[in-house]
């Protein structure tokens, strides 16, 4: 189902959701839009909104599978505000948002769906799932130059840290800001606000749950890594999207003419590749 705008969608959408968790893809230009969406298709998001230009073409199998919404993903603030406006709409949903060329990888998402994890989530009276981002790149930029290659793809096997987070002179508690991949390596291209790879990619869609700017909530719990008595299990999302952002930016496009360093590794397409590097963790969830 096609809509013209977000406001027909949010006056039209909801009886056309079905029962289950929802997705939210920001389509921010054309690059991996189809394989985006057959990804979190299989992985059984039953509702998924997309929002992006006209000018995106969507495959004829996969139209009936989605709702497409025209809007301009590209103008200020446009996640948190599209996010938002969607939240009461979604009201006791679990959500994930990413954007194209981002792809959700949880443990064991091979043979357990979306459905699956965030009813254990539920169970373990969790309301968010904490989800790193790690970059990927393509191993050749002379054949991917906008850094774009899902067969060439790679990733940093190592490099990540954290830091605690603060508010003034106050740690916050469980959070952390997380770092590490392209935005780490090419920092002086980053802005700083920017550069955090730690994004509430899944959460539990409440009314007077605003989502911020920074990839965080104004609700403190929903940033946590953990509950307070044990590890609860964390996602990623492997991304294109800094690496597209480094090859299309003037300032840096020039300045890089491979991602590739001693640390890289192909990317399997597996989460149990990103199990042994210790991008997630399964938690108590076996």
């Amino acid at each position: 189902m096609r809509y013209p705008s977000l406001t027909d969608f949010l006056d039209k959408g909801k009886a056309a959701l079905r029962p289950g968790p929802a997705g939210i893809l920001l389509m921010e230009d054309l690059s991996e839009t189809n394989s985006t969406i057959r990804h979190h298709l299989r992985l059984g998001l039953r509702n998924l909104i997309v929002l992006g230009p006209t000018a995106l073409e969507i495959s004829p199998e996969l139209e009936d599978d989605i709702h497409f919404v025209t809007h301009d993903t590209t103008a200020r603030k446009a996640t948190s505000k599209s996010v938002n406006a969607l939240i009461p709409m979604l009201d006791g949903r679990w959500v994930y948002y990413g954007y194209n060329a981002e792809y959700l990888f949880y443990p064991f998402c091979e043979a357990r769906s979306v459905g699956e994890m965030t009813t254990f989530a539920s169970e373990e009276r969790r309301d968010t799932i904490l989800t790193y981002v790690i970059d990927l790149y393509a191993d050749e930029l002379a054949q991917h130059p906008d850094g774009v290659s899902l067969g060439g793809a790679h990733l940093d096997r190592s490099g990540y840290y954290a830091d605690a987070r603060s508010d003034g002179d106050k740690v916050l508690d469980r959070q952390l800001n997380m770092h590490g991949g392209l935005r780490w390596r090419f920092e002086e291209h980053i802005a700083t606000d920017r550069r955090r790879i730690d994004r509430v990619g899944l959460f539990r869609a409440q009314k007077g749950v605003t989502l911020r700017d920074d990839h965080t909530f104004d609700d403190p719990e929903y940033n946590t890594y953990s509950c307070p008595w044990h590890h609860n299990l964390t996602a990623a999302i492997c991304s294109f999207r800094a690496a597209k952002s480094l090859k299309s930016n003037p300032g840096s496009a020039d300045a890089i003419d491979t991602f590739k360093w001693h640390n890289s590794t192909k990317f399997a397409w597996h989460s149990r590749q990103l199990l042994d590097l210790g991008l997630m963790e399964p938690g108590q969830w076996f």
